[in-house]
């Protein structure tokens, strides 16, 4: 009997996509706001943004990944999700994405406020969304493809030319959505975080024999 080597491919047929989960957290996450703001806007604001000290709320470290400040900002997350969501889902598990959502979200998060701190005289603004988690996916998806691989092997450039090069697209993504109250900090962190991972293959599943 020979042995073959193959791509395992995620579980799709037999459970959830986890870009439709996350969705449904995004949801979840919502209307637990709504019911708490209708309370108090302090208390929800309080319960699901994440702001230093980090340490005092450790909970906001994760909701604030799922959390938004409003339906446009939900629907404008959830938009670009689904976009990139679906296509990145294919090649790793209903795990993998979750934890690399989850992870790349939390360290966006913690990165936009920590590097706030250190510019902000004043109060230290909290940040709430899924922006950074899904940054991090775009970056995955444009970094850990065929074709942007074969780009860069064709391009003159050494190690230090391919970071100066990730950088700067990191930093033109990024600029494409400043606007006042934008966390371009976490948009930066998530996308750099995703093409990391994309051009290491992070997310690709194993191989089965």
């Amino acid at each position: 009997m020979s042995h073959r080597t193959a791509s395992r491919r995620p579980e799709r047929s037999r459970s959830r996509s986890p870009t439709v989960e996350t969705l449904a957290v995004f949801a979840v996450v919502f209307a637990a706001q709504s019911v708490v703001g209708f309370v108090s806007e302090s208390l929800a604001f309080g319960l699901f943004a994440l702001s230093p000290p980090i340490d005092a709320r450790p909970w906001t470290l994760v909701v604030s990944v799922y959390a938004h400040a409003g339906v446009g900002h939900l629907l404008s997350n959830a938009l670009v999700l689904v976009l990139v969501g679906f296509a990145v889902e294919r090649v790793t598990t209903k795990w993998r994405f979750h934890a690399f959502f989850a992870a790349v979200g939390m360290l966006s998060g913690v990165a936009q406020v920590t590097l706030s701190g250190l510019v902000t005289t004043g109060p230290v603004p909290a940040v709430l969304g899924a922006s950074g988690a899904v940054f991090g996916l775009l970056g995955y998806l444009l970094a850990g493809n065929a074709v942007t691989g074969a780009v860069l092997r064709k391009l003159p450039l050494g190690s230090r030319g391919r970071v100066a090069l990730l950088l700067a697209l990191a930093l033109g993504v990024t600029l494409l959505t400043a606007a006042p109250g934008v966390a371009l900090i976490a948009h930066f962190t998530g996308f750099v975080l995703g093409a990391v991972a994309g051009r290491a293959h992070l997310l690709r599943a194993g191989v089965e024999t």
